[in-house]
């Protein structure tokens, strides 16, 4: 298994933003954070064209494959395939509420069924070597989470399972679109520390509306004796990578000076560069980027760069360089203003 320390942070899985590109450039930013792909069905692993859906590059280690099924003997053979191709861990997704996920079965409506998901975690258990983990909520609809999240993280222990991250909200599966079940059911962090303070011998990660390091410190904190394992961030790492650039030294504990976004930047420029020659448009790349300057003198020209000018054909790595220009001369020029 992962070490505890190794879980500490960790960059949840996001449906059109966390492909292998984002992962590459958030490996630029922190070198210890756990990295997790889009949810990729156990079908489509099996069917589907598994470069596209499942190749990723060396830099982006540790890096786990999320899968979304509910069919054991599926699951086993994506999960066998993912740790061919060298994922370090194996996640089940029992936490997406969208419609598409409902109606196949997987997602959030398996919080309604504890002993299915131990059946699958089994499944995946017994097919690799590296660890199988759940990412659940902590309930849905009118299920009571004090019920249903133990429920179903007892079910999958009670089978050898170790690793759970824990979205502290309920998903609503009838009258919530999967954006509104982001923000709308209550956050129930204090449940969460309960499951770790009962259940201690397993290995919890806390992810939903945490919009910063400071808030990640505070829950890997000791509240009471308990100390969760690992936050998972999700939108605010996206939106605001820069933070990613602080959390080998704040929450690993690591030696290292603070990783800035131009350092960050030079580090992603031979990943884009590789890509780039491979064919990959340059919109691909750096749509992952356009938060990166946020906060400082030039952000806005940066995105507009990143934005606009990537679109031709044949975009190149001079527009990330004309986009970074732009953020050092609006700084020069305050600077200067001081």
């Amino acid at each position: 298994m992962l070490k505890n320390q190794d879980r500490r942070l960790s960059v949840a899985p996001m449906m059109d933003w966390t492909d292998r590109h984002c992962r590459a450039f958030h490996r630029a930013l922190s070198s210890q954070a756990l990295l997790y792909t889009e949810m990729v069905t156990a079908p489509a692993v099996i069917h589907g064209d598994r470069e596209r859906l499942l190749g990723f590059d060396a830099v982006e280690h540790p890096v786990a494959l999320q899968l979304g099924g509910s069919d054991p003997a599926q699951l086993a053979e994506a999960a066998r395939i993912g740790a061919a191709f060298g994922y370090d861990e194996i996640n089940l997704n029992v936490g997406c509420p969208s419609d598409r996920v409902q109606s196949g079965r997987f997602g959030a409506c398996l919080m309604r069924e504890p002993e299915l998901v131990a059946d699958c975690m089994v499944a995946i258990r017994e097919a690799v070597d590296v660890p199988a983990t759940v990412k659940c909520r902590i309930g849905v609809d009118d299920q009571d989470p004090e019920t249903s999240l133990f429920a179903t993280v007892d079910a999958s222990a009670a089978v050898g399972i170790e690793v759970f991250i824990v979205h502290a909200r309920k998903a609503w599966l009838k009258g919530l679109s999967p954006k509104e079940n982001r923000d709308v059911p209550p956050l129930d962090y204090g449940l969460v520390r309960r499951l770790k303070r009962e259940r201690p011998h397993l290995n919890i990660s806390i992810n939903g509306g945490i919009a910063s390091l400071d808030e990640a410190e505070a829950h890997l904190d000791d509240h009471d004796g308990v100390r969760l394992d690992g936050v998972m961030l999700g939108r605010a790492a996206y939106h605001e990578p820069a933070l990613l650039g602080q959390a080998d030294r704040r929450i690993f504990g690591q030696g290292t000076a603070d990783t800035d976004a131009f350092a960050a930047l030079a580090r992603y420029r031979p990943y884009m560069a590789a890509r780039l020659d491979e064919g990959v448009a340059l919109p691909a790349m750096t749509r992952h980027m356009l938060g990166l300057m946020h906060g400082r003198p030039g952000a806005r020209a940066f995105r507009r760069i990143l934005t606009v000018e990537a679109l031709p054909p044949g975009a190149g790595l001079e527009v990330v360089d004309r986009a970074i220009e732009a953020v050092r001369e609006a700084e020069a020029r305050r600077a200067d203003a001081a």
